[in-house]
C-alpha cells in the first residue's frame, strides 16, 4: 500500500481554511466600520432634521404667534441644517441634502468610508448614505 499520494493533502487544506478565515475577517471588520459609519450619519441626520424642523418652528411662531399649522421655509431649514453640520463634528467629505414639505423635513447624508481592510482588487473607499426625517406640529 503506498501512502505517498496522500502526502501534502493536509496542508493544502490548512491553507484553504486560513485564507477562508483571513476573507471571513475581512468581511466582518470592514462591515463593523461601515455599519458604526451609518450609525453616526443616522445621529446626525435625525438631529439636523429636529434642528431644522424645531428652528424653523421656533422662528414662525415669535414672529407671528401660534398658528394652527407652521408652514416649513425651506431657505431656513437648509440654514438650520448647515448650522446644525457646522457645529457638530460632521466627517471628512460629507454631503447632504434637505427637502421640505409644508411641514415637514428630509435630511439625506452621505460619506466617503475607507475600509479598515483591503483584500487584493477591492476598492479601498465606499460611500455610506443615511436619512432622516422631522414633522413640525404646533398643537
Amino acid at each position: 500500500m503506498r501512502r505517498d499520494d496522500e502526502r501534502g493533502s493536509v496542508s493544502v487544506l490548512l491553507v484553504g481554511f486560513f485564507l477562508i478565515a483571513v476573507l471571513l475577517v475581512t468581511v466582518v471588520v470592514d462591515a463593523s466600520a461601515a455599519f458604526l459609519r451609518r450609525q453616526e450619519l443616522s445621529a446626525l441626520a435625525d438631529g439636523a432634521a429636529v434642528a431644522a424642523a424645531d428652528g424653523v418652528a421656533t422662528e414662525r411662531i415669535y414672529l407671528e404667534g401660534v398658528p394652527e399649522q407652521v408652514a416649513i421655509d425651506p431657505a431656513l431649514a437648509r440654514a438650520e441644517v448647515a448650522a446644525y453640520l457646522a457645529r457638530s463634528g460632521r466627517p471628512a467629505g460629507l454631503r447632504y441634502r434637505v427637502t421640505t414639505t409644508a411641514d415637514s423635513v428630509r435630511v439625506e447624508v452621505s460619506a466617503p468610508l475607507d475600509l479598515p481592510l483591503v483584500p487584493p482588487g477591492w476598492s479601498g473607499r465606499t460611500t455610506v448614505a443615511s436619512e432622516a426625517g422631522a414633522v413640525s406640529v404646533v398643537g
